[in-house]
């Protein structure tokens, strides 16, 4: 049995919980991170598959107005590069392979229109929302009785409109839109600045790479305290009080004053407290569900589509298993590596075949939008966080209808001495790195001021 007392407990290892204890460390307030996993980065992992060459499973962009992403690369070191955004984008709608340029597709004009209609209309009822205090809006329980996919076909006029922008919508929230309350998309759209950059590599959520990896970013944080992590430490149960708290797991006990806990909605449930959370906590913890996704890469020894005037980027309908698809290649372009999001049902069906038929089903794809060469990968390699028992989905977990204006700010609101951190704590960039950041640090921002003020 391993028994230790630091000051504070943090419960996750990814980079809300490193952020958090970046801070700790740095105001001298000793701390111990619990990992259940043998490696730092959470619901980011980056896959090495030889020598400058790599496959971020779990989150990999950074884009405008993720202020402090960049803080942490420029303070650690850490080098980005730009997301490749050159040439021609594809669509296949209703089996039918199209080419276009820029961020819109081509469509038949009242498409066009309705498509630019809906994404103003949404971004103006989003700028709407307070992100404190998102149930407080005087739509908010109208807007929380529907979901988005409610939303999105009352208000397209064409099948072709509704089939982009749920693309679209499917690639940023990464679930099927019934499972999302309208009032959440508005509050996720305004807390990643909005729809436009949401959806846009240039001057959008996807503009920049790390390079090595996001994972690297994450242990280039960690180094300083790596002694303070204890991996393989899945915690089980947590027993509280106003004298501290007593984290326990299978083979260890740790002593605190405080704890910070930065781990999934889903295993946040699973954890066992006494006495009991909150009830809005718990009944909240019940109905919130993680997002869906799988990342599959299809390798290349040599490039292709980039000569050819391809950008790589790829927006289909249900008629294949994926919604979209990006170029992840290195920095260098030494090879190509092709990315592909399967979201929602399509990955729960997808991930259901075996690894040989789902290779086939995109490399078959890739030769329908870039020719013969895509018959000519190297390696193909596929993931999905929800298979991972430690982060049980992915990128966050979406609100469904009636949670905000049942529930309001349960999650986040903190239990002296139990702190909440996670990207799903987060007001501002929600659902993502920069989020899960802000959360940690601002956990442990709070447990600074109380300790400084004993």
């Amino acid at each position: 049995m391993i028994n230790s007392s630091p000051q504070v407990a943090v419960v996750g290892g990814g980079f809300s919980g490193i952020a958090a204890a970046k801070k700790l460390f740095e105001s001298g307030i000793s701390f111990k991170i619990l990992e259940a996993r043998d490696r730092v980065g959470g619901r980011t992992h980056t896959k090495t598959i030889s020598e400058n060459l790599y496959v971020d499973l779990g989150g990999q962009w950074i884009g405008p107005t993720q202020d402090r992403m960049y803080e942490l690369c420029e303070e650690h070191g850490v080098a980005y590069f730009e997301t490749y955004d050159q040439g021609k984008n594809v669509l296949d709608l209703k089996g039918k392979i199209r080419t276009y340029s820029g961020v819109i597709p081509k469509m038949d004009p009242i498409s066009l229109i309705n498509l630019d209609w809906l994404i103003k209309k949404i971004e103006k009822l989003a700028n709407q929302i307070d992100l404190i205090s998102p149930w407080t809006h005087p739509k908010a329980r109208q807007f929380d009785a529907v979901t988005l996919e409610y939303y999105l076909r009352k208000h397209t006029k064409t099948d072709a409109c509704y089939q982009v922008i749920k693309v679209g919508c499917k690639t940023i929230f990464a679930t099927e839109l019934n499972e999302v309350s309208l009032l959440h998309a508005l509050f996720y759209i305004k807390s990643g600045t909005s729809l436009d950059c949401l959806i846009n590599i240039k001057n959008g959520v996807k503009q920049h790479r790390m390079k090595g990896g996001m994972q690297g970013l994450a242990k280039k944080i960690a180094t300083p305290f790596m002694e303070h992590i204890q991996f393989n430490s899945a915690v089980r149960r947590i027993d509280y009080s106003g004298e501290g708290v007593t984290v326990k797991g299978d083979d260890f006990e740790i002593n605190a004053s405080k704890v910070i806990i930065a781990v999934p909605p889903p295993l946040l449930a699973q954890l066992i407290f006494s006495p009991l959370l909150p009830i809005a906590k718990r009944q909240l913890l019940d109905r919130y569900p993680m997002g869906h996704v799988g990342k599959c890469f299809m390798i290349y020894e040599k490039p292709f589509w980039r000569k050819n005037n391809f950008f790589g980027q790829v927006v289909s309908d249900q008629n294949t298993p994926f919604q979209t698809m990006f170029d992840c290649s290195p920095a260098d372009g030494s090879a190509e590596i092709m990315m592909a999001f399967t979201i929602g049902e399509r990955a729960k069906a997808f991930f259901q075949q075996d690894k040989s038929t789902r290779k086939f089903a995109m490399q078959n794809l890739l030769i329908s939008y870039f020719g013969e060469e895509s018959n000519q990968s190297t390696q193909y390699l596929d993931f999905s966080m929800s298979d991972e028992i430690w982060s049980k989905g992915c990128y966050a977990g979406v609100m469904p209808t009636g949670a905000w204006t049942g529930f309001e700010d349960a999650y986040r609101k903190s239990i002296d001495p139990i702190y909440f951190a996670g990207t799903e704590a987060s007001t501002r960039w929600n659902g993502y790195i920069e989020g899960a950041v802000l959360a940690g640090e601002a956990a442990a921002a709070q447990i600074i001021l109380r300790v400084n003020n004993d």
